[in-house]
């Protein structure tokens, strides 16, 4: 069998380049990868189609074809060059994706592949386009829907046209709609997501979330080889960086790494450990950064809205006095991070994830490989990960309940980070999810092919309007 993943957005490569640098290098990419490496594993041929980019700010994707170093034989990122060679946002990438599908035609010619699966809306719409031309049936993976994200913006019928022309909702909505009509599968990684997220307003007549038999929980895994106990894997030169900018201070941490967005909820974090004075007194706090090794003095670096998110929080960290107080992590690779989780592990520290809403929430289950007791937020996905026996979950909105929680885990390290660590080598692999996916694509292909007739207008734009009104 061979499988080809639709991914236009970021770029691919051995090194995971970029990985969080920027929000279309981030956590969607390693899952793709992860589970295409997972799949080869069983036997599956594998093409990650994306774009060709030949652009001096993003260099490393000038191949038209590579791979990721390992299973050369079965796993190709086959590279397309669609809306010129520069690299384009995803939010801008819509015009372009008719061209693409037809470049992974030609790239194809007599010899297609038997499924596909997509991922996010834009590949889903490469998914619906692709159906139409070939009637090949394929899987959605949504990952995130973009109702979700225009509600947590606080879209209103005012600010719809800024908000619109940076996200390009109209766009991505009514992808996501097409692509739920025309889809297969569609794959998520919790129940709640399905009965959550899919069954928003906004996606009314394109699917039943809580009747449609279409629906498969197929959960994503860690990469094992990384994330895990062993001190044996550490990366020592960054390694000795963090000891040195940790100090002599053997307190445990309480810790945040993610994206600099205002859903990751770090203000919440941080004010929750800034005004208790027994969190204080138990743990320092610690926040990973990615790119800057002292962010008081190199904030400027960062973007406009990285730095809309950070500044604040240096604000508010300086005007209370412990500046001193915490630690700020630069790990610019799996490897690093892994290696920073288990010095802080041995330290019985606590992992944060503090999200408004997380979809699944794949980063506390790397930090419970790696020995960190773990606190999430209970709206999203981690409410059907962890149980009272393998983290602690709060309200991300209180800071008496992120506060308590963070004290709660503090002083049960032993037993949740143990437990949870179990829980995770037994259901959260790579193995498992690839295991998960065959199955669900198997029976998508044992129902056969079906043409799509008609294509739906790429703009729900009135769609939306009605919906804020």
């Amino acid at each position: 069998m061979r499988i080809a993943f639709f991914n236009p957005q970021g770029n691919f490569d051995a090194d995971n380049r970029y990985l969080t640098e920027h929000p279309d290098f981030g956590g969607q990419l390693v899952y793709v990868r992860e589970l295409a490496l997972a799949l080869a594993d069983l036997g599956v041929s594998v093409d990650v189609i994306t774009r060709r980019i030949e652009d001096p700010e993003w260099p490393g994707f000038e191949a038209p074809l590579a791979d990721f170093g390992v299973q050369e034989s079965r796993v190709r990122i086959v590279r397309l060059e669609a809306g010129g060679r520069r690299f384009i946002p995803k939010e801008k990438l819509w015009p372009h994706l008719s061209e693409l599908v037809g470049k992974v035609a030609e790239f194809y010619g007599d010899e297609k592949p038997d499924a596909v699966t997509t991922h996010y809306a834009d590949g889903g719409w490469m998914g619906v386009l692709w159906r139409q031309q070939t009637s090949t049936p394929f899987t959605f993976t949504a990952h995130s829907l973009g109702a979700q994200k225009l509600e947590r913006l606080g879209t209103t019928t005012a600010n719809w046209p800024q908000g619109n022309q940076r996200y390009q909702f109209h766009a991505r909505i009514a992808a996501e709609r097409a692509a739920m009509q025309a889809a297969g599968a569609m794959i998520t990684s919790t129940r709640a997501e399905q009965h959550e997220q899919y069954a928003h307003s906004l996606y009314a007549g394109a699917v039943e979330a809580g009747r449609d038999t279409r629906f498969n929980v197929v959960p994503p895994g860690i990469n094992a080889a990384i994330f895990n106990t062993d001190t044996g894997s550490d990366d020592d030169d960054f390694l000795a960086r963090l000891k040195a900018r940790a100090g002599d201070d053997q307190r445990p941490v309480v810790l945040a790494s993610s994206r600099l967005e205002p859903k990751k909820n770090l203000a919440g974090f941080v004010e929750a450990w800034l005004s208790s004075i027994d969190l204080q007194q138990r743990a320092r706090l610690a926040l990973f950064v990615r790119g800057l090794d002292a962010p008081f003095e190199q904030v400027g670096r960062l973007g406009a809205d990285e730095r809309s998110v950070l500044e604040p929080l240096l604000d508010r960290i300086q005007a209370a006095g412990l500046r001193d107080q915490v630690i700020f992590v630069n790990a610019s690779s799996q490897r690093q991070l892994a290696t920073a989780y288990r010095w802080f592990a041995a330290r019985k520290s606590v992992f944060v994830l503090p999200s408004l809403y997380e979809p699944f929430g794949l980063a506390p289950i790397e930090a419970a490989a790696c020995g960190l007791a773990v606190v999430a937020t209970r709206y999203g996905g981690p409410s059907e990960v962890f149980t009272a026996d393998t983290g602690v979950l709060v309200d991300p909105d209180d800071a008496v309940s992120l506060s308590e929680g963070m004290l709660d885990a503090l002083g049960r390290f032993s037993a949740l980070s143990a437990s949870a660590a179990r829980m995770v080598s037994e259901r959260y692999t790579w193995q498992a999810t690839a295991r998960g996916y065959l199955r669900v694509i198997e029976a998508m292909l044992k129902r056969g092919r079906a043409p799509l007739s008609g294509l739906p207008e790429l703009d729900a734009s009135r769609h939306v309007t009605d919906w804020l009104e």
